[in-house]
């Protein structure tokens, strides 16, 4: 969300001051939004529509309202799911995209220059295990918060989950729970981190049974210790386009057997595979997830991610894949955290 009074500009104004306005954005998305004397919106006006009618020798001190337009794109307050309508926004070039209240004013800014999309989500991080694979280095650190680079695990995914405009995000604690509590006492990139505390280990979804609030009816729950560049807006937007109860983000796992393979009929051979390479799908410990069906998660139980799906399955409702195509490490191990310390290096 950004700041709404530099990108704004009143429509009595001479087009010498909104240039001079426009000046101040630098290498910024060079719009501004014209209100009217009620604060409503009423047009944009970029460089190129001011450059139109200098053309048409229009005089510096003709008001803005002469060269603005009238025919804008934005969103509604109101708008429960507005992700198509922004992928089309940006897909026509539109950087800076304004939310406006039931009497046109401009309540927030999207720049699509920082945000990838906005998503109605929910997002909870799973931050509560002792990482008891990386001792000695969890001693004294929770996982989550060991660096990669310049900063903690978990930073790399709160950070890429606000760029998909998230703005609920709780993460579950247990394990030196101070520390994280801590780490998330002021907002993240004007985002408030609520940490929730498990009275005690309650594996990858129990959790989440302590989250005060959901306020969407889409929840995305996830290990807070992993690597990854998943698209959440394709993940979201595939979720929704199957129709799914839950989607279930995986990693391609090729398995190459060394060896030629028999392909057999009972004992007559009719052929052979020579070092045939078998794909599989791991999950990714990402998933998404309808709000409604956290109510067959029980109350203070041990509980997997896994142990969910397959109640899912069990109870007929729709559960899917959806394959990772960038990169993705669960940093579980040392092998693991050297891999992204390594790969932390090429990405920024």
């Amino acid at each position: 969300m950004e700041a709404i009074q530099k990108y704004t500009v009143q429509e009595n104004v001479c087009i010498l001051e909104a240039l001079v306005a426009l000046n101040k954005l630098s290498s910024d998305s060079l719009t501004l939004f014209v209100l009217n004397a009620e604060g409503k919106m009423v047009g944009t006006l970029t460089d190129g529509d001011i450059r139109r009618k200098l053309i048409e020798e229009i005089s510096l001190k003709a008001s803005v309202s002469e060269v603005m337009n009238r025919s804008f794109s934005y969103l509604t307050i109101n708008e429960k799911d507005a992700v198509w309508k922004i992928r089309e926004y940006k897909h026509k070039g539109i950087t800076l995209l304004p939310v406006l209240d039931e009497e046109k004013k401009i309540v927030r800014i999207y720049n699509l220059k920082k945000h990838y999309s906005v998503l109605p989500v929910d997002a909870v991080l799973m931050a509560g295990g002792k990482g008891e694979r990386l001792r000695p280095l969890t001693e004294k650190t929770p996982k989550p918060l060991l660096p990669v680079g310049d900063k903690a695990i978990i930073d790399y995914n709160i950070e890429r989950l606000i760029a998909y405009g998230i703005e609920h995000i709780s993460v579950t604690v247990n394990y030196l729970k101070e520390r994280i509590e801590e780490h998330f006492s002021q907002p993240f990139d004007f985002v408030k981190i609520d940490c929730v505390r498990e009275p005690r280990f309650l594996g990858t979804m129990g959790s989440i049974k302590f989250v005060k609030k959901i306020y969407n009816d889409t929840v995305l729950v996830m290990n807070s210790d992993l690597f990854t560049n998943l698209d959440y807006e394709d993940f979201y937007l595939h979720f929704k386009k199957n129709e799914a109860d839950m989607s279930v983000a995986a990693v391609p796992y090729p398995i190459t057997v060394p060896y030629g393979i028999f392909d057999l009929n009972g004992r007559n051979i009719l052929g052979i595979k020579e070092k045939p390479t078998y794909n599989y799908y791991a999950n990714a410990g990402i998933y998404l997830i309808k709000k409604e069906l956290l109510s067959f998660i029980p109350a203070e139980e041990f509980y997997n991610a896994t142990d969910f799906i397959e109640l899912l399955i069990k109870n007929k409702r729709k559960v899917v894949r959806f394959p990772i195509t960038g990169y993705w490490l669960d940093i579980g191990k040392y092998e693991e955290y050297y891999k992204a310390q390594e790969l932390v290096k090429h990405i920024h």
